[in-house]
Order: structure tokens, then sequence, then C-alpha cells
């Protein structure tokens, strides 16, 4: 073997080791990248399943916050009590919108006429000539007939009387007078009309001045 053969020989060998480094080099880049990717891939997960629990978080909150939201709106909401036929066949439909706070309605053919509304006291309403009294306790007495026209002082039925004055335009006052000459109860018809129950009789007083009692 001559010089230039073994000078031809390393070269050789010299590439074929060049090669071999650059193959190593190429494997490990590749393995880096691909520790890479798994690392990224195993992250991701873990921040989306973060996400989705804090996701999940807030929806239930959100639950929550509705469902105080419908308790409170089912506090405040009216509970129908039923129906009732009233004295001229019309119906009254009575709802509770609270402690001692009733509304009622007068239906007829599917149309509301007239709406009552007691709120810690009784009411009182002069439909065409049927007189309504609605109760705190959301009682409901209807009835026709047995009116008086104020101003005066007028017998009423269960044995009272009735003094009805007139203050201004659409606004009538009626005192409610026992046995004994004691006012006992005051109707104030201003503007809109007024009605109570006293032991028993219903009085309602409208706001034109007309009073009409039934037991």
């Amino acid at each position: 073997m001559n010089a230039n053969t073994t000078v031809r020989s390393t070269r050789r060998r010299t590439i074929r080791i060049a090669a071999a480094a650059l193959i190593a080099a190429a494997s490990l880049s590749l393995t880096a990248c691909n520790n890479d990717t798994e690392d990224t891939g195993t992250k991701k997960p873990a921040a989306s399943a973060e996400s989705s629990t804090g996701g999940s978080s807030s929806g239930a909150q959100g639950s929550d916050a509705k469902t105080g939201t419908k308790t409170g709106d089912t506090g405040k909401a009216p509970s129908s009590t039923g129906g009732q036929k009233l004295a001229d066949g019309s119906t009254a439909k009575i709802d509770k919108l609270g402690t001692q706070h009733y509304r009622l309605k007068i239906i007829n053919d599917g149309a509301v006429l007239a709406t009552l509304e007691a709120n810690q006291s009784d009411a009182g309403l002069d439909a065409n000539g049927m007189y309504v009294v609605l109760t705190l306790g959301g009682e409901v007495h209807s009835w026709m007939g047995g009116e008086h026209s104020g101003p005066g002082t007028f017998k009423l039925a269960g044995g009272w009387k009735a003094k009805v004055t007139k203050v201004g335009d659409a606004h009538f006052r009626a005192d409610i007078i026992g046995n004994e000459g004691s006012v006992d109860g005051t109707l104030e018809a201003n503007g809109h009309d007024d009605g109570m129950v006293a032991n028993g009789v219903y009085i309602v007083l409208s706001a034109g001045g007309v009073i009409s009692a039934h037991q």
C-alpha cells in the first residue's frame, strides 16, 4: 500500500465517521423534537382540564344564582286561589300576591272587566250596580241592590249607620256608626271605590257617593 492509498483510506474513514456523526446528531434532534411534542401534547390536555373545571365551576355558580332568582320570583309571583262566581254571573279570579295582599279580577267571557286589590286592608268596588268586597284575607263577597246615594245618613244592614259626606269631586267619605253612636270605621272613596267588612257586614262606598251594605 502506497502513500496515496493510505491517504484515500483515511479520507474514506473520515467521511464515514462524519456521516455517522451526522446520522447520530439527526437522531438526537428527532428524539428531542419528539420529546418536545409529547411534552406539549401532555400540557395541553392539562390546561384544557383546568379550563374545563373553571367553566364547570362558573356554570355551577350560574345555576345557583338562577335557582336563587327563581326562588325569589316564586315568592313574589302570584298564586291563584281559584275562581268564584259573583252575583251577576261573572267570575272572580283571586291571586295571592303576599301576606294580606290579594288581587281580584272580574272575568266575563274571557275578558277582564275590572280589577280589585286588597293590600293590608279590605277593598271594595261598585261594578255597575254589583258590589264586591275583597278582604285582606282573600275572601270575596258580592251582592246587588241596597244602594243609598249620599250625602246623608243611612241605615245599613246589621244595625250599622253610615254618614256619607262629600269632600270634593269624586271624593266621598262614610263614617260607619255603631249602636252606641260611635264611629267604628271610615270609608274613603277618593277617585276610586272603597270597601270593608264590619262584623260580617260588607260595605262599599263608590267615588260617586253611593253606599251599599250586605250581610
